[in-house]
């Protein structure tokens, strides 16, 4: 356990001293990632939960790309449930965010039957629970909008979960629910993984292609349906994301091109609404993965994005265009741990499902933005073990540094800001049993 810990705490200060080698500014010394109360705490529970067992990054413990259909489950009919619990802990500060907590857990319970080898049908329902919360919105929140629903629910926010999917030689199409959330792989700064603990199951239309030189999901998420007098907008996302490999993925040295967006319409014929928008977000860049096999690391990865953010229809946001760039470094090491780096830097760039300590808009103080190029820096620790196929437990700490800057309000003024640390904390178990019910 000793040796173990001295390879976490060597690798958390070869991690910082790599942000820094990334061009930081002075507002972020590597000390200052490890100034925080919460470190010797957090350190010791992460020390605490490794032990033998198998291993695998986050996000693909909890939040796996299960979706290739398995020919040995035809005319099976299976009762499965999905579940996430979780506990996060936002610790914020400063001008972006507000701080809060996020104790509770979904479920989607649900039936499952493959007719056809390439055909699967799932029906049930997706429950989500907050504790010591009593009702409920019917519209959860997703994206940062000007419209809610304004009726509610008793006990829990539950809403109808059903999905098509066909399988055709390495495309998979999927009518209803989509395999989406951080199965998407998108960004941080395009996707918030928070949105996995609050935000609706995505609904629409979805295309996956998984070929030997290229990933590509593209999707239709549709968020709001109207009907004839309707006093709130229409509103649906399209997003795609890619990865086109360079070489294969077991090479020493796999080089990849991330390509990603997301647009976002708000309107249609039936609007009643006069404002039409429509909001995009993209990425694109290089990757780089080291697939060292050490006893300690396993891989390092590099990944350097240009983002673009445009506003090509509506004025809900103060900005028309902004771009930035996002740099990180990815450290996968042996006993489950994970250590993520990034710096942003951005110019009126806003972000449609990212975090807002990835764009110029604040969602603490209404109406406030940053037009003078905001910088981020962040730092994480992950740790995950799965148990199985269908069991995992992770756990994930995050540190957000932004640089000083200038802040202007909805009045017009302009308020300077200065460098501030907010620390994410979170645990997380995803359990999916699946029982057989009958054999046809």
């Amino acid at each position: 356990m000793v040796g173990r810990a001295r390879m976490i705490i060597f690798a958390c200060r070869c991690g910082a001293f790599v942000v820094c080698a990334l061009g930081l500014p002075a507002p972020f010394p590597p000390v200052i990632y490890f100034a925080q109360p919460m470190y010797k705490i957090i350190l010791t529970f992460l020390l605490s939960l490794c032990s033998l067992g198998v291993f695998a990054q986050m996000e693909e413990a909890l939040a796996p790309l299960d979706y290739a259909l398995d020919s040995a489950a035809v005319r099976e009919l299976r009762l499965e449930v999905d579940n996430r619990s979780f506990f996060k802990d936002n610790e914020f500060s400063g001008t972006v965010m507000k701080g809060y907590s996020l104790p509770g857990f979904w479920a989607t319970p649900k039936l499952t039957y493959q007719p056809l080898h390439n055909l699967k049908i799932e029906a049930g329902v997706h429950a989500l629970i907050y504790s010591g919360a009593y009702r409920f919105p019917n519209y959860a929140y997703h994206d940062i909008a000007k419209w809610k629903g304004n009726q509610y629910q008793q006990g829990a926010h539950v809403v109808p979960w059903f999905r098509a999917q066909l399988g055709l030689r390495g495309v998979n199409l999927v009518l209803g629910d989509l395999h989406g959330a951080m199965t998407h792989r998108l960004a941080q700064p395009l996707y918030d993984p928070e949105l996995m603990l609050t935000a609706d199951p995505e609904f629409g239309f979805q295309l996956i292609a998984d070929t030997r030189p290229a990933h590509v999901d593209a999707w239709v998420n549709w968020e709001s349906f109207i009907f004839e007098g309707d006093t709130h907008q229409e509103a649906f996302v399209v997003g795609l994301s890619s990865r086109f490999r360079l070489n294969s993925e077991q090479s020493r040295w796999h080089a990849y091109v991330p390509v990603q967006g997301t647009i976002q319409h708000r309107g249609g014929e039936q609007d009643t609404m006069a404002s039409v928008q429509t909001l995009c977000n993209g990425a694109a860049g290089v990757g780089v993965r080291w697939n060292v096999g050490h006893k300690v690391v396993r891989h390092v990865d590099a990944e350097v994005l240009a983002l673009g953010y445009a506003q090509q229809a509506g004025t809900l946001w103060p900005f028309k265009g902004g771009y930035g760039v996002y740099t990180k470094v990815d450290v996968g090491l042996n006993y489950g741990l994970h250590v993520r780096m990034g710096y942003f830097r951005a110019n009126k760039f806003i972000t449609l499902l990212g975090s807002p300590y990835f764009g110029a808009v604040s969602t603490k103080t209404e109406g406030a933005c940053y037009p003078d190029h905001p910088q981020t820096a962040h730092v994480a620790l992950d740790y995950s073990r799965s148990f199985g196929k269908h069991y995992a437990l992770g756990a994930k700490v995050e540190t957000f540094c932004n640089a000083p800057g200038r802040m202007r309000l909805a009045d017009g003024t302009m308020q300077n800001t200065t460098t501030t640390f907010n620390t994410s904390f979170g645990i997380y178990l995803r359990l999916n049993p699946s029982f057989l019910l009958k054999k046809f």
